[in-house]
């Protein structure tokens, strides 16, 4: 809903609430994740939980809430809690501010005594912490804290030990220690926020004194924005790519008029500087593993001269995909996610003209389309937005764009082939299937979160949920790794089955996916094969699967029939069960892979 993408109107989001909530609600296309949420509160909650189901609702995910009282964050965080542990949140908002710091240093405090005061802050909040984490083991969101609207030494406030900016800077420091050190904690920079947003209005005392917001009734929808966004991250609704424009997107002027020559980048001209600055903003996105494609009107050979000159930030390597034509740009997005194995929606489409942007709003649903007006305004917007907001950074996130260049290869080689088997046989497959393993938590989270295209029952876990299926003896677990001569594709598939029937005889499939940069390599019938031996080795007698239909999950329709299982249950919405009696003589169905585990 464009009302509720950066910038947004803060006011009219607040007024119009109700309406954008029903209009969300019922929008027919929505395949909406159901999430709990427990708020803890050190201020008053009730519009930042508001907002946060409006923000929610449009990345995808249907919220339910649980709120504790006003200011018993604590409480309610650290000690046994029958309302809470019924409610069994999957996520835990812990929404403090600094009027919940209530022992700041006084000026005549020794260093001793100041450092005794930041402890007890610390280990109140670390303590709750790991009782949230031990009891509820869900991910947990902690607001950092804010800087006071005050400086009662003025500058010397943030370097003397006394100081209460300084107080709050330890503080915060002391939170992000705890992040690097806890996975599936993670920080709200409240401090940022209230920086970007003008700490003196953030701040503002009339709202605490008067409603007991910590944070100012108009800029609540920035706070909420900004937890949705972790949120999202969390269940895998980031974007994985931009679609660039180039004529005054990426460089100023059209080269295809004005000649590579002389296009603004560089450093020759204020104008050329921004644009380079832009440029180098796009290129540091790959280090997340965002992919960069072009989408431009141009002749190719014109949009590529534009991209070799020598002081250009980013050159034609850096895409993994370029369409410099004619055709409408909806038919070219459409055609690069196509070519990728991407769904339409996992891109940003970032072009200047706002006429192309309308056109693929209308033409393309579920791209996200920033309104950028101004290259100097054009990192703020896209930043802000949040598309790629970062919970988890894996090795795979890493090399995703050798990935995409190294299966442009293989596409490549395919082409020389006529027999596809052989094909197969010349990439020199290696795969790796083993029960999950620590060191591939992270991804396998990822992954379950993410794919939404070949996955049969689209369950979200967080990685504590798959830390705890893994220590479990009632599930058996599976990775799988494909690597080949051109390169390691890492974690591409999951399998998760919980062992259950009369005689635990049985295996239920909870979850079986796989990333569709692997589609037809045979990887999902080398999965097959190690599900059945690990089924085997345990006494498995039936393996019992279930395909559950959404917008976007169609391909894996008769994924069960085409690995020798039998439809034994349909109903009037799709919904499939399928079971296969494993034989003793059970036959490998792949041969093209060598597998390892």
């Amino acid at each position: 809903m464009r009302e509720l993408e950066y910038p947004f109107d803060s006011e009219m989001v607040r007024s119009k609430k109700k309406r954008l909530r029903r209009q969300l609600l019922e929008d027919a296309a929505s395949n909406f994740i159901e999430k709990k949420i427990a708020i803890l509160g050190g201020e008053t909650t009730q519009d930042i939980k508001l907002m946060l189901e409006l923000f929610l609702l449009n990345y995808g995910i249907k919220p339910s809430f649980w709120e504790s009282e006003y200011n018993q964050w604590y409480e309610d965080g650290m000690f046994p809690n029958p309302d809470l542990e019924e409610f069994e949140p999957d996520l835990i908002y812990v929404c403090t501010c600094i009027r919940n710091i209530t022992d700041f240093p006084d000026i005549s405090d020794t260093k001793e005594m100041v450092e005794e005061k930041r402890l007890a802050v610390i280990n109140k909040f670390i303590g709750m912490w790991q009782h949230l984490s031990n009891t509820y083991q869900c991910p947990v969101i902690q607001n950092n804290f804010e800087y006071p609207f005050f400086r009662l030494m003025g500058n010397k406030d943030a370097s003397d030990i006394h100081g209460r900016v300084n107080f709050v800077t330890m503080l915060n420091c002391s939170f992000y220690e705890y992040a690097q050190a806890n996975d599936n904690f993670y920080i709200c920079d409240v401090n940022y926020l209230s920086a970007s947003y003008g700490l003196e209005k953030w701040a503002d005392p009339y709202y605490w004194h008067m409603y007991k917001y910590a944070v100012a009734v108009p800029a609540i929808p920035y706070l909420s924005f900004n937890v949705a966004n972790i949120i999202k991250s969390i269940y895998g609704k980031n974007k994985k790519a931009f679609n660039l424009d180039l004529d005054n997107t990426l460089w100023g002027g059209i080269v295809g008029d004005d000649g590579a020559e002389n296009i603004e980048i560089g450093q020759e001209t204020a104008l050329a500087q921004t644009y380079s600055e832009f440029q180098d903003y796009l290129k540091l996105h790959k280090q997340l593993g965002v992919l960069l494609t072009v989408n431009s009107k141009n002749d190719e050979e014109n949009a590529l001269a534009g991209l070799e000159r020598p002081d250009s930030v980013l050159h034609k390597d850096d895409f993994v995909n370029i369409k410099a034509n004619w055709n409408p740009k909806s038919q070219n997005l459409a055609e690069t996610a196509k070519e990728m194995v991407l769904l339409p929606e996992s891109f940003v489409f970032v072009d200047d003209n706002p006429a192309e942007r309308a056109i693929i709003e209308a033409q393309v649903p579920g791209v996200a389309i920033p309104e950028i007006e101004g290259v100097e305004h054009y990192i703020q917007t896209l930043d802000k937005a949040g598309y790629f907001e970062v919970t988890s950074l894996s090795q795979d996130d890493l090399k995703r764009t050798e990935m995409y260049r190294e299966n442009a290869k293989r596409n490549q080689l395919q082409a020389s082939f006529t027999n596809y088997e052989d094909y197969l046989k010349s990439l020199e497959m290696k795969g790796e299937i083993q029960g999950f393993a620590p060191m591939y938590m992270s991804r396998i989270a990822q992954l379950t979160n993410k794919s939404n295209q070949f996955n049969l029952t689209t369950k979200r876990y967080s990685q504590s949920d798959i830390e705890d299926v893994a220590k479990d003896s009632q599930h058996i677990t599976l990775y799988g790794k494909l690597g080949d001569k051109f390169g390691d594709n890492g974690v591409v598939s999951v399998v998760i089955g919980r062992i259950d029937g009369a005689g635990r005889d049985e295996l239920h499939m909870e979850l079986w996916l796989m990333s569709c940069r692997v589609l037809k390599r045979e990887m999902e019938f080398a999965m097959m094969d190690a599900l059945v031996d690990k089924a085997k080795e345990i006494g498995i007698k039936k393996i019992v699967g279930y395909y559950y239909p959404t917008a976007k999950n169609a391909m894996v329709k008769d994924f069960y029939s085409l690995q020798g299982f039998t439809k034994i249950e349909e109903d009037e919405e799709g919904n499939t069960v399928w079971e296969f009696l494993i034989p003793d003589n059970y036959e490998k169905k792949q041969h093209v892979i060598e597998v390892e585990g």
